[in-house]
C-alpha cells in the first residue's frame, strides 16, 4: 500500500513538472494581454479544460493505439525519456522571450491548450503511466496535477509580479533539472527492458 501511495505521488509530481505551468506564464500573459482580467480567466479555464479532455483521451486510448501500432512500452519509455531530456534542456537554457507574431484574436485550442499544456511530453508520459500503472491511477494523478497547474496559470499576473522574470526563470530551470532526472531514468529503464527482451 505504501509503495502504491509513493508511486501515485511520484506520478503527480512528474505530471505537474511536465505540465510546466510556471514556464507557461509568459506565454499566457502575452497571448491574453489584449483582454480584460475577467475574459482572461474565462479563456484560461476553457483552454485548461480542453487540455484536460485531450490528455484524458490519451490516458484511455493511448495504450490501444500503441498496441495497434505494435509499439512496446519500453520503446515508449526510451522515446519519452529522450523527449523529456530535450524539453528539460530547453527549460534550463530557455530561448529569448519574444512577443513578435503574437496573434491579437482570441486563442482557441492552439496554442494554449495544445501544445502549451497538452504537449507531446505530457501525452507520452501519460500513455506510459496508463500502460504501467493503469488507467484509474493515471487519471487520478492527472486530475491532482491539473488542479495546481490551473491555479498557477490563473494567478499568472500575481506570480509574475511577485517573482519577477528572473524568479520565474529560476523556478523553470529548477523544474527543468528535475525533469531531466526523470527523463534520464525513463530512458535508462527503457534501455534495460529493451536489452532484457532482446537477450
Amino acid at each position: 500500500m505504501l509503495e502504491k501511495e509513493t508511486t501515485f505521488w511520484g506520478m503527480i509530481v512528474t505530471l505537474f513538472l511536465v505540465l510546466n505551468s510556471f514556464a507557461q506564464i509568459p506565454v499566457f500573459m502575452a497571448l491574453l494581454a489584449n483582454f480584460d482580467a475577467k475574459k482572461q480567466k474565462i479563456i484560461i479555464i476553457r483552454e485548461m479544460l480542453i487540455a484536460l479532455v485531450t490528455l484524458l483521451i490519451f490516458v484511455f486510448f493511448g495504450s490501444k493505439v500503441l498496441g495497434f501500432l505494435q509499439i512496446d512500452h519500453y520503446i515508449l519509455s526510451i522515446a519519452g525519456g529522450f523527449l523529456l531530456i530535450i524539453i528539460s534542456l530547453n527549460m534550463i537554457f530557455p530561448k529569448k522571450e519574444t512577443t513578435e507574431g503574437v496573434p491579437h484574436h482570441e486563442p482557441l485550442i492552439v496554442p494554449l491548450a495544445i501544445p502549451c499544456i497538452a504537449g507531446p511530453a505530457t501525452i507520452t508520459t501519460l500513455i506510459l503511466f496508463s500502460k504501467k500503472y493503469g488507467i484509474f491511477m493515471s487519471t487520478a494523478a492527472l486530475f491532482v496535477a491539473w488542479v495546481p497547474t490551473l491555479l498557477v496559470v490563473l494567478s499568472s499576473a500575481v506570480i509574475r509580479s511577485y517573482l519577477g522574470d528572473k524568479g520565474l526563470q529560476a523556478v523553470e530551470r529548477l523544474g527543468g533539472m528535475l525533469i531531466c532526472l526523470i527523463g534520464t531514468q525513463m530512458f535508462a529503464l527503457g534501455i534495460i527492458e529493451l536489452v532484457k527482451n532482446a537477450f
